[in-house]
Formats: structure tokens, C-alpha cells, sequence
């Protein structure tokens, strides 16, 4: 069969599915919809519970190909037997003529441009990386793996886990078209709103300013998860309102899976959980509603918990890879949240006043834009005077709250539907303008118009790629061209032995490689390699200072270096500590170290290596510890600390536990001398990488030492294998 035939069936079938189980929960629930609004809410509420079977077959080790069409077939003849998928309901009234031509006619072009991209090879940068990279890694692995070194891994993948339907069928174009499906049931939701709250013209106007809006057009036909999100929360939003009408309490337990579906997509959705529950409380201020409360609150929960379990196993840290610091673990540093989360703030702005401009009508640093048309947004104001408009913004205002942690265009799409609903109230009552604005955002939205305002490496749709999309053109083809990534990924592929694993100095486009990347900063383990890898080249890494504490000598069971520094942005570092008594350097025998924070790695203070460290990966604090338990009463009178020189700002304590159990200062200072580091740092760092299971090693154009990489490669014991598109390939040679 033709690959076009496997993507449009991957896609499909997923659907179907989906669909077929949000139609048996309504008719279980004996909820009453127009038919409209029933497909679309259908389609959303049944993708929760098909993400959920998604997950529970990765859990078992389920996820094959044949498990997922039989397990998917059944729930389609079921939804038949139970005649769940037969038409009912009411109609909408009709929508004006007007409003219907430009409704098919903008709506009907902006379609087919997102479906020729949806069916064009993914080539997005994280949906090629990991996105679809870890659906792949489940797929092969038939269920969930222990992923500790990619911090994406620990994030909740709801919407992922509907892509591992379609990708087991139709591979990555198939998963992007279930994306797709999500962002066209968006206007559909919010025009049935419109309509079932009397304002259709309004419900028309913002389903074209969501739908054709271009960051909604390039996110929805990719595969990511914001479209999604949007989604799902708006049917939340929605299914409140007709709960609110027709008080039927067992709706609720709809609106706790959506709520707890949207956590499970993207944590930022979070907000979706406390709008339910607070609309509810707000509603039904009487002791009867506790109990359907609770009903959708273990609805929800049973949606969110499945991913801090898998979290807690896995890492330590239910919402990990963020509040390392309240759970601290192995897996990820609070350093590095930190930095990370910083960096979401800010995007490189020199400031935030940049941020209209950017997510209006540039779209380059925050990757994105909703259109000019949202110079309007100030008009949603007028809205409240009445309660719609009032419930709108607040909705808005809730789902906008967590922007600032990351302020990309896309993180405001889950609030986009409420501000798009609230300014087409606002303007209803002014008729043609609405229509007439809302024709004009469609030609603004429009790709040869978007690019003469927008800038030229905006994030947007630029292309009507019919014949990538019906594969005339060769996959291969087309993605050598579009993503850089691909053409490393293959000479990975080609390179490496099946289960190699990779440490490589920047991301990959691992939803097209087999072997198993290892990217230097997504994980504890990887940030501890990508310092050992520097050390060598950079003196600041180096253990170049040593610090010794001399004291009187006595009988220790206990000695501990306590860092005094209040505050500072450095990071507290132990190379090797050595323990003499009158010149003599102690033998390490059943000694037991621990430290805090990051007592994990506090034995690498111990291992005899000058390229690892025991660091405590968090910024400077008073109390912060090392400690050397000799198991009985040993006497020593000096301590050496051999460290590199990149925290300057730390202050070191020695304090010792006699005999006794008596705690007492041995020295408030130490002193610093100069030491040379050994010569063959670069051997030891290649020799520690490889240690970890790792075979290969690719280095990314412009990746601090590519050179030193290049010219030194036999120092570092590494053997060269292929270049491509900058990205140097080496295999690390084992130990002598």
C-alpha cells in the first residue's frame, strides 16, 4: 500500500476510537448535546480515555501493533453493538448565510492547507526530537522504559500516548494528523458555545480567530500537544455550562476526566482542575454537591495520578523534571531547573516589553504569533458588564496564569478560545463589522500575507506541500531539506551498532533513529559527563586547588567539611578528599560518605578520579555538608580537599565527632595552595563517559572543544567516524 494510505489510517483509527469511546461515556452518562457539539466533545472526552488505555498497556508491556488494533477494534464494534455511534440530539439553529460562505470559505482553504502539512513528514523541532522519539522508544521497547536522562521523558504525555495509536500504523505523519484532529475539534466547540448561548455570530467570529490564528495553524499540524490542551480545557469550560443548565450531576464525571486529561497533556494545564472544582463549589453551594464533586474529582485524579506514579518510580519526584528542590532525586539537578526555568522566563529578552510585539505580529524569538487581529484583545473589556463575557475572562485570566513561567506564543493557547470569545461578544452587536473583521484576519492569516509583516524565521506555516504530503516526493527528500537533524540522525543510524548509545552536545532528531540518545543537559547524569568532558580543556575545571585544613591530632569517628557561604550563585565542589595523620595519607577502608544536598554522588569524592566531582548541584548555602565516616575512632590531623577553582565564593569548616559522640570545630579555615592537575585528563575523561555504558560521542558545530576534539582525538581515545551537516561522530575506544 501506498505510505499516504498508512498515515490517513494511523490517524483515523485513532480517531474512531477515541470517538467511539467519548460517544458510549455520553450515552452512559445520558448526557443530551446538539449534534455538533456531542462529535466534538465525543472526540475530546474519548481521547482521555484512550490515552489512559494507552498508558496502561505501556505499563504491562502491551504496546504492540496487533494488541493496539484488536484492543482498538473492540471498542469500535462495541460502540456499535451499543448503537452509541447512531445520530441524536437536536439541531442548531441555522447560521446566517453570510456567516456560513465565509465559514466554508476561509475555514474550508485554512483545512486543507493544515491537513497537506499535517500529512508532510514531521519535521518540527521537538516533535522530531522527543515528542515522537520516546513514542518510537516505547513502541520498540512494547511499553514504558526507565528514562532517567531525558527530563522530557518525566514530563506527563497524555496527547503521546494517543500519537502511539497512530504511530504504530502510520508512523510520525499519522501522529501529527491526530494533533490536527484535536485543533479542528477547537472551533467546533467554541462555536456550538456561540449557539447554544444564543450568540452565533459571536461563536462563528471566534472560531475563525482561534482556528486561522498562525501559530494554531503550524502547532496544530505538527506533532505537539498545545492545540490539545486548548482543546480539552475549553471542552471543560463548555461541559461546565451545559452542566449549569441541565444540573445533570453525572456530566461531572466527564468534566473530571477532561480536567484531569488536561494535566495529563501538559502540567501547565493544571489551572483546568481548580477551574471545575471551583465552578462547582461556586454553583451548588449546598451539602449534596460534595458527593458528584468527589466523583469528579476522582475522575480527574484518575487521569493525573498514573503520571506521578511513573514519576516517583522512576526519578523520585511525582513532578519531575520541576520541584527538584521539594523532592530532591537523582535524576535531575535544582541547578539546572533553575537555569532551565529562567531561560522559559525570559527567552533572551532584553525585555518583556518586547512581548506584544512578538506574539502579535513577529513570531521569532517566542516562537509564533496570533495575528495583528489581537491588537483588538482590549475590546474583550467590554464584556464585562454582563456574565458571559465576565466568565470568559476569568477563564482566561485563570489559564494565562502560568504564561510567565514560560512566555513562547504557544504557552497562551490554552487561554486564546476565551479572549477570542470574549471580543467577538464584544463586537457582535456591530453586525458586519464582526464579519468584516474576522474576513480580514483570515487574509492576514494567510501564508504569502503572513510573511510580508511577520518576521522571515517566524515560526508559521510557509508552505502548500501537496506532494510531500501524498509522498511523490520522497520522505528522505524532504526532510534533508527541511531538518537539519535528519541527515545526523541517519548517520547515527548508519554508524552505530544496534542499542549504541550516544552522548551527544545537542539535541537529535531522535524520532528517526533507533539507538539511544544521551543530550548533555537533559538530565543529572548527563550534565555530570558534559563537565567531565570540559574539565580537560577548561582550567577552571581542573582540580588545580587544594585546600587543607591542619588541626591538632585526635581520634575521630566522624569528620565533616561544612560550606558556611549564606548565599551565592556558585556551586560547592569536592574533586577527591584525602585524610593524613602526620604526613601519612589514611587508606580508605570501609569508610561510608554522605552529603547534603546531592548525597547520591558523594562516594565520586572517593573514587580516586581527578575527572569526577562531587558537587552539589545547587547554589551556595550555609549548612550545606560533606562527611566521612571512618566507622571507629581514627586518628588523623589533616584533610585535604583537592577541588577545580570555579567557586570562589564557598567557605569551608572542619569539624570532627570524637569517640565520644562529641561534635567540635577542628579549623574554621583552610589553606589554599596551587597544585599542577594530572596530564591525561583526556584519556581519564573518555575512559569515565565510556564507563556509563556509553559507546559514541557527537559533537554539534560550534560545541565548545569540537577542535580539541578533532585535533586531539587519540589523547581522548577516540577513534573518528563521519561528519555531517557539522556534527563530528566519534566511537570511544575502550580502556587499556
Amino acid at each position: 500500500m501506498p505510505q499516504p494510505f498508512y498515515i490517513l489510517f494511523g490517524f483515523a483509527f485513532t480517531v474512531a476510537v477515541a470517538w467511539s469511546l467519548g460517544r458510549m461515556l455520553f450515552r452512559r452518562l445520558g448526557a443530551s448535546f446538539y449534534r455538533l457539539e456531542e462529535d466534538a466533545l465525543a472526540f475530546v472526552a474519548g481521547s482521555a480515555l484512550l490515552s489512559l488505555a494507552a498508558f496502561l498497556l505501556c505499563s504491562v508491556g502491551l504496546a504492540r501493533k496487533g494488541v493496539l488494533l484488536a484492543v482498538g477494534a473492540a471498542i469500535v464494534a462495541e460502540a456499535i453493538h451499543r448503537r452509541a455511534l447512531n445520530r441524536s440530539g437536536k439541531r442548531f439553529a441555522a447560521l446566517s448565510g453570510r456567516w456560513k460562505v465565509l465559514l466554508a470559505a476561509a475555514g474550508g482553504l485554512f483545512s486543507l492547507l493544515y491537513l497537506v502539512n499535517a500529512m508532510a513528514p514531521e519535521y518540527s523541532p521537538d516533535g522530531s526530537a522527543y515528542h515522537l522519539g520516546l513514542v518510537a522508544r516505547y513502541l520498540r521497547a512494547h511499553g514504558f522504559v526507565a528514562i532517567t536522562t531525558n527530563i522530557y521523558a518525566n514530563l506527563s504525555q497524555g496527547v503521546e500516548m494517543l500519537f502511539l495509536w497512530a504511530f504504530a500504523f502510520g508512523r510520525h505523519s499519522a501522529a501529527a494528523m491526530v494533533h490536527l484532529a484535536f485543533l479542528a475539534a477547537l472551533p467546533v466547540l467554541i462555536l456550538s458555545y456561540g449557539r447554544r448561548q444564543g450568540h452565533p455570530a459571536a461563536g462563528a467570529a471566534a472560531a475563525l480567530f482561534v482556528y486561522l490564528s498562525p501559530v494554531m495553524g503550524v502547532d496544530g499540524t505538527v506533532a505537539y500537544n498545545d492545540a490539545a490542551v486548548a482543546a480539552v480545557v475549553f471542552a471543560v469550560f463548555h461541559l461546565l455550562q451545559i452542566w449549569d443548565q441541565e444540573r445533570n450531576n453525572r456530566l461531572l464525571a466527564a468534566v473530571g476526566l477532561l480536567a484531569g486529561f488536561a494535566f495529563a497533556i501538559k502540567y501547565t494545564a493544571f489551572p483546568a482542575v481548580i477551574y471545575a472544582a471551583g465552578f462547582v463549589l461556586w454553583k451548588e453551594r449546598r451539602w449534596k454537591v460534595l458527593r458528584p464533586l468527589a466523583a469528579m474529582a476522582a475522575c480527574a485524579l484518575l487521569m493525573i495520578a498514573p503520571w506521578l506514579v511513573k514519576n516517583v518510580v522512576v526519578t523520585g519526584n511525582p513532578f519531575s523534571p520541576f520541584l527538584n528542590g521539594i523532592f530532591p532525586n537523582p535524576a535531575v539537578h535544582v541547578s539546572f531547573e533553575r537555569d532551565y526555568s529562567a531561560q522559559l522566563r525570559t527567552y533572551g529578552l532584553a525585555s518583556r516589553k518586547e512581548i506584544p510585539r512578538q506574539i502579535l505580529w513577529r513570531g521569532d524569538r517566542l516562537t509564533g504569533l496570533f495575528g495583528p487581529l489581537f491588537l483588538l484583545a482590549p475590546v474583550a473589556l467590554i464584556g464585562l458588564r454582563r456574565r458571559p463575557g465576565r466568565r470568559l475572562l476569568f477563564a482566561a485570566g485563570l489559564f494565562a496564569l502560568t504564561y510567565p513561567a514560560n512566555i513562547g506564543t504557544r504557552f497562551l493557547i490554552p487561554a486564546l478560545p476565551f479572549v477570542a470569545l470574549s471580543m467577538a461578544l464584544a463586537m457582535e452587536r456591530w453586525g458586519t463589522l464582526l464579519l468584516l473583521v474576522a474576513a480580514l484576519h483570515a487574509l492576514a492569516s494567510w501564508p504569502p500575507v503572513l510573511s510580508r509583516y511577520c518576521a522571515p524565521t517566524a515560526w508559521r506555516l510557509a508552505a502548500f506541500p501537496v506532494r510531500a504530503a501524498l509522498r511523490r516526493i520522497p520522505e528522505e527528500q524532504f526532510l534533508i531539506k527541511h531538518l537539519p537533524e535528519y541527515l545526523i540522525a541517519r548517520m547515527i543510524e548508519r554508524r552505530t551498532p544496534p542499542q549504541a548509545a550516544v552522548f551527544s552536545f545537542g539535541q537529535v532528531a531522535e524520532a528517526y533513529t533507533t539507538r539511544r540518545i544521551i543530550v548533555n543537559f537533559q538530565g543529572a547524569l548527563n550534565e555530570r559527563l558534559m563537565r567531565t568532558l570540559w574539565e580537560p580543556m577548561a582550567e577552571d575545571f581542573q582540580p588545580r586547588h587544594r585546600w587543607v585544613f591542619r588541626y591538632r591530632a585526635g581520634a575521630f569517628r566522624k569528620l565533616k567539611i561544612i560550606q558556611t557561604a549564606k548565599v551565592g550563585t556558585d556551586i560547592w565542589a569536592i574533586t577527591e578528599l584525602r585524610v593524613y595523620n602526620q604526613g601519612v595519607e589514611l587508606p580508605r577502608s570501609n569508610w561510608k560518605v554522605t552529603a547534603e544536598p546531592n548525597h547520591w554522588d558523594a562516594g565520586l569524592a572517593m573514587d580516586g578520579s581527578p575527572v569526577t566531582q562531587w558537587r552539589t548541584w545547587d547554589y551556595l548555602k550555609a549548612g550545606q555538608f560533606y562527611q566521612v565516616s571512618f566507622g571507629s575512632a581514627t586518628v588523623c590531623d589533616e584533610v585535604r580537599i583537592i577541588t577545580s577553582s570555579d567557586h570562589w565564593k564557598a567557605e569551608r569548616r572542619l569539624e570532627g565527632e570524637d569517640a565520644a559522640g562529641h561534635n567540635r570545630v577542628l579549623a574554621d579555615k583552610a589553606t589554599l595552595e596551587i597544585v599542577d592537575p594530572p596530564k591525561d585528563l583526556r584519556r581519564l575523561a573518555g575512559e569515565e563517559v565510556r564507563s556509563h555504558g556509553i559507546d559514541y560521542l557527537l559533537v554539534h558545530q560550534g560545541s565548545f572543544g569540537q577542535q580539541d576534539f578533532r585535533a586531539r582525538s587519540g589523547e581522548w581515545g577516540f577513534d573518528y567516524l563521519e561528519s555531517t551537516n557539522g556534527a563530528d561522530l566519534y566511537q570511544i575506544r575502550k580502556a587499556q
